[in-house]
């Protein structure tokens, strides 16, 4: 086997493993990138209302320009 296999085995292997542990995450009701975080829904609801504002200013900024 080639370092280039190796490589490319060892790249796939992380891939799995970082799959893994996003779904343990979400079976534990945690976001993906969330290091043991709970208790804290307060949070995490308010960093979902900051995205969903951003997200709603963004689609009123863009919108006037497709209206042309």
């Amino acid at each position: 086997m080639g370092m280039k296999d190796q490589f490319q085995d060892k790249s796939e292997q992380w891939q799995q493993q970082a799959k893994q542990k996003a779904q343990e995450g979400r079976e534990q009701g945690r976001e993906p990138g969330q290091r043991g975080r709970q208790g804290e829904p307060g949070r995490e609801r308010m960093r979902d209302e900051e995205s969903e504002r951003i997200r709603r200013e963004e689609q009123e900024r863009l919108d006037p320009d497709y209206d042309m």
